[in-house]
């Protein structure tokens, strides 16, 4: 169900009802596909793979914040070395977008920059963006993996990338919330499942 769906009069209300429908989206989330991707990113990240993130719009600022957190935050005082690729240089994707159609600025970079065995994450809240169809469908081409978070209704991206995680809401600001906090709990854990020194985890700030 959408929302809101009917006016709500006071911002305190409407907060308690956006928090409730976000902690549902979160709790919600499938378990099985949770681990099915982080299981996908740590083996990635230990054979050395390039991981790739591209989004539209909100979900631009998600996939390229993912890549401070993976970089900086999950490598700092643990054993791995994530390898992120943003698909988000402004001077590429407005080239691309100029010259040939802004359909292909993900496309066109993946058939530039991946390797077969290396990950793509897309970051959509429809799931049916023709920029990032176009690059799961030429990273599933390349034998890469394929990883995307949607909202609404799944889209066409749910059925089309190897493991998705989906936020069964229609909100774009409660999709876009719980996409950035499985952005923050997948670096956070990965940086947490390989900690070097356990004995300081109670010293450190996540």
């Amino acid at each position: 169900m959408p929302f809101p769906n009917h006016k709500i009069n006071t911002l305190a209300e409407f907060k308690n009802s956006y928090s409730k429908l976000l902690h549902e989206s979160l709790t919600n989330i499938d378990d099985a596909s949770m681990k099915s991707c982080f299981d996908l990113l740590l083996k990635g990240i230990n054979d050395g793979v390039n991981i790739l993130s591209c989004g539209n719009g909100g979900s631009s600022s998600i996939a390229e914040h993912l890549v401070c957190d993976f970089i900086k935050q999950a490598s700092s005082g643990s054993s791995i070395k994530p390898k992120v690729i943003p698909l988000l240089t402004t001077p590429v994707i407005t080239a691309i977008a100029n010259d040939m159609s802004y359909d292909e600025i993900f496309s066109f970079q993946v058939e530039r920059y991946a390797n077969s065995d290396d990950i793509l994450i897309s970051v959509s809240s429809s799931g049916n963006s023709p920029n990032i169809i176009n690059a799961i469908n030429t990273a599933n081409s390349l034998g890469m993996h394929t990883i995307s978070f949607v909202g609404f209704h799944g889209g066409e991206a749910k059925k089309i990338s190897d493991v998705s995680l989906h936020i069964n809401a229609e909100n774009y600001g409660v999709v876009e919330d719980a996409h950035h906090a499985l952005m923050h709990i997948f670096s956070q854990y990965l940086r947490l499942e390989n900690f070097e020194n356990p004995e300081k985890i109670s010293e450190t700030k996540f």
